[in-house]
This record gives structure tokens, C-alpha cells and sequence, in this order.
């Protein structure tokens, strides 16, 4: 059985995505099959079985379809699982248990598509003769992921890269996906461990235009990758062409930095901390901030180095991260709750009604590792720090009294996703030195 998307041609030969129907057809199968297990859930219960092993039973058939789902939707629901598995050193351990493994495999295991479909996408973005830039082409592909699947090559010259080739009907798929999820938030909710989803979704929505044109993702990779070429820490493929489906750069070979995970910890600290100065540090060298945390983006490289990919999502910051954010932190680690709220407030955040113990107290997943020079990321930190969040969330919570401006949404995107990865690596690191080298305003003193 196949776990591609159906597809079908028009009268000029483009493959077309499943319907809308069918693809809003999977993803109600969530809280449907949500039900159906509820009801199993009740009758094992009544025949005396343990309540904790049929909740877990439960727990486990949930992240079981979830994945299968997801997996096989690619689109914004593969978007979407990304982003949960993300965040998953978050949530509380009897939710995150049965999904980690699964969720985790969503970074970069979404069915690949057939060599015939990559290689019509190729011919259609590079020219019917595209075969001529290259040495040679793997058609089995290399990785694959939410809206597109890399293929190594070798260009004429010999050089190594990856071809990375869009899903056919990926910007629809996308676009829809993200919809239908919004719409059943409130069903899938109760899968993610309370996540708000509809925040989520609403954010990766917004986004959608800019991950599906390689040719802006090319852009901005070559921008950042000529910015740090021949950095001794940091590596970013340099891009050789780039259309809106297709991107060819440089390949890099390297561990995923979740593989890291209980080998050496000298070896995981160095590499976990190379890669949260490198969220910070990218406004600064290169005017732009890589927007996408997860793991699958990052990868150690034999020689110690980390190699960044996947420039889809970033925000183009010429004159760095602001330095009203640098300030706003430091007078939250000094203490300076009042001076910290009035700040707040100057950038917008916040209106009336939150005391400034509060705003401090809410703040405290940012202001902890930044009070200290070392600090012990782990999955106990993360969860308590969720859980102290999520409870803010009540209608007269700090939470609902908060806005975050737009020039500030993917900062604390990447911000809460870089804490969510250290927590998930066990990392103990000096991450207020990288605040003070790459934070603008934190090591002032006004």
C-alpha cells in the first residue's frame, strides 16, 4: 500500500495535488479515531482493565496515527508535525513519551516521491536539457521533509551538491493543510499535550508564500553562506541556482544534532552551543535570522563544524536583533522588574493590568539561563517551565494579556525553539555569554 498522495495530471502535464477533500478527509480522521478509541478506552475499562495501561494503550494508538497522518499528508500537516516535535522536551512526559519517536522522525521522513515526478519538476524548472548540468544524479532521494525532497548530485565539474526538488502541489497542500488544521483545533489539542495549536498554525500560515519559492530561499542561503565563508564554527552551503521549485547548493555531510543525544557531553555542549550563538549571532554577521530551529536544520559536521540549512524561513534583520530586546532581558536578570514592563510596554507587548512581578515571573524560560554562566538545559526545566506557562493561558492570565508585534513573532519563534532543543539535548552551556557577544542591549548598563 502507498503512502504517496494521490495525485492527477492536467491537460498540460503538471502533476496536481490530492484533492482538498481528501487530504481534509485524513486529517478529520484525527479526532475521529480520537473518539473511536475513547469508546474502546471505556469498554476495556468496564471489563476491569488497569485504567493507567489503557490510558497509556491510548496514548500510544494517538501518536500512532498522528504520525501516520501527518506522514503521509506532507504539506502543512508535515509542517505541523515539525513543529510539534519541536517543542516536545515540553510537554509532560506521559504525552511526550509515546510521541517522540514518532514526532522526531517527521523532521525528515515523509514518503519520497517517484524519480519520474522529481525528474518532471526538474524538467520543468531547469529546461528539458537539465540533465547536462550535472555528473550525476541519485533519483532515490537523499532526505525528504514537508514541502520538498534533496537528491545528491554531482555538478559537471565534479563538485558535490544536493538538488532540492519540490513537491509537486506543495503551495496548495500547504496552504489547505494549515486550514483544515486550524479549523479542528480544538480535536487535535488534546493529542499535543495542550500546545496552542491554533497559534501555530495561524503563525506557519503566514509564512506559507515564503517557504515554497526556492528562488527567495536561495537568496537568502547564499546571502548568509558568502557572509560566513571560511568561519571556523559555522558552515552554509553555497547556492549554485535556484528556482521557485528547485535549489541546487553544496552538500554537507554531517550528524543531525539530535543524534547527539547521549554520546560525549563535552561533545554535545560545544555543538549545542555553537548552535543557539548561531540563532543569535545571524543578524549580526550576515542580516538574517534563520527561522526555523528544529534539529533536521543543523548538522555536525566530521570536523566539529555546524552546518546550517534550509533558509525557507528566516527574517531579514540588516542592523541585527533589536536592542530594546537586549535591554528588556537584562533588566529582567538585574531584577529591574519595573524598568523591564515599562519596556514592554514601549515596544508593545503589553497594555495595562500586569503587574511588573508578574511579566517577570511569565518571562522567567528567557531570564533563568541568562543569570548564570552555565545553565543546565534539560527535559524538567523545559516541562516546568511549560507547565507554569500553559498556566498563564486563562483568560485573565499574563499570557492573554500579552502581544507579541510582528517585528518580534519569528524572534521568539527561534528564541522558544532554541531553549525547546537544548532541553531535548541535556546541554549545560554559557548562554548568557551569547547574549552579551550577540544580543544587542544586554551588556549596556542603562
Amino acid at each position: 500500500m502507498t503512502t504517496e498522495p494521490q495525485a492527477s495530471a492536467d491537460d498540460r502535464g503538471r502533476v496536481l495535488p490530492e484533492s482538498t477533500f481528501g487530504r481534509g478527509a485524513r486529517l478529520l480522521s484525527l479526532p475521529l479515531g480520537a473518539a473511536a478509541r475513547a469508546g474502546v478506552g471505556v469498554g476495556r475499562r468496564l471489563l476491569g482493565a488497569p485504567a493507567d495501561e489503557v490510558d497509556a494503550d491510548l496514548r500510544d494508538a494517538a501518536a500512532e496515527q498522528l504520525f501516520q497522518v501527518l506522514g503521509e499528508l506532507k504539506g502543512g500537516a508535515m509542517k505541523f508535525g515539525q513543529a510539534l516535535s519541536l517543542f516536545e522536551a515540553m510537554l509532560p512526559e506521559d504525552v511526550a513519551g509515546p510521541f517522540r519517536e514518532r514526532l522526531r522522525k517527521l523532521q525528515d521522513a515523509a514518503p519520497p516521491m517517484p524519480s519520474s515526478r522529481a525528474q518532471a519538476v526538474l524538467r520543468a524548472e531547469l529546461g528539458p536539457d537539465w540533465r547536462r548540468e550535472f555528473a550525476e544524479v541519485d533519483l532515490r532521494p537523499a532526505a525528504a521533509a514537508s514541502i520538498g525532497q534533496v537528491h545528491r548530485a554531482r555538478l559537471a565539474d565534479g563538485r558535490p551538491v544536493a538538488i532540492k526538488v519540490q513537491y509537486p502541489g506543495a503551495d496548495a497542500a500547504l496552504a489547505s493543510d494549515l486550514r483544515q488544521i486550524q479549523r479542528l483545533a480544538a480535536a487535535v489539542s488534546p493529542l499535543t499535550g495542550g500546545l496552542d495549536v491554533v497559534a501555530l498554525t495561524r503563525e506557519l500560515a503566514a509564512r506559507v508564500g515564503e517557504e515554497v519559492d526556492y528562488t527567495r530561499e536561495g537568496a537568502s542561503q547564499q546571502q548568509v553562506a558568502l557572509a560566513l565563508d571560511g568561519h571556523p564554527r559555522f558552515v552554509v552551503p553555497k547556492v549554485h541556482r535556484a528556482t521557485r521549485r528547485v535549489l541546487v547548493s553544496d552538500w554537507v555531510d554531517g550528524v543531525k544534532l539530535t543524534e547527539l543525544i547521549g554520546r560525549d557531553p563535552a561533545q554535545r555542549n560545544r555543538s549545542a552551543l555553537d548552535y543557539v550563538t548561531f540563532l543569535f549571532a545571524g543578524p549580526s554577521l550576515a542580516g538574517i535570522l534563520h527561522g526555523d530551529p528544529h534539529p533536521g536544520n543543523f548538522l555536525v559536521m566530521p570536523d566539529g563544524r555546524l552546518a546550517v540549512v534550509d533558509f525557507g524561513l528566516v527574517s531579514r534583520l540588516p542592523n541585527g536583533l533589536p536592542a530594546a530586546m537586549g535591554r528588556l532581558i537584562r533588566h529582567a536578570v538585574e531584577g529591574r522588574a519595573d524598568d523591564m514592563l515599562a519596556g514592554l510596554a514601549d515596544e508593545g507587548f503589553v497594555g495595562d493590568g500586569i503587574s511588573p512581578q508578574d511579566a517577570l515571573d511569565y518571562l522567567a524560560p528567557f531570564v533563568e539561563p541568562a543569570s548564570v554562566e552555565e545553565f543546565a538545559f534539560n527535559r524538567e526545566w523545559a516541562r516546568g517551565q511549560f507547565a507554569r506557562v500553559h498556566g498563564n493561558m486563562r483568560a485573565d492570565g499574563v499570557a492573554a494579556r500579552l502581544n507579541i508585534p510582528p517585528e518580534y513573532g519569528l524572534i521568539y519563534r527561534v528564541w522558544m525553539g532554541g531553549i525547546a532543543v537544548l532541553s531535548q539535548l541535556d546541554v549545560r552551556a554559557n548562554f548568557a555569554q551569547v547574549l552579551r557577544d550577540w544580543l544587542p542591549g544586554f551588556a549596556g548598563n542603562d
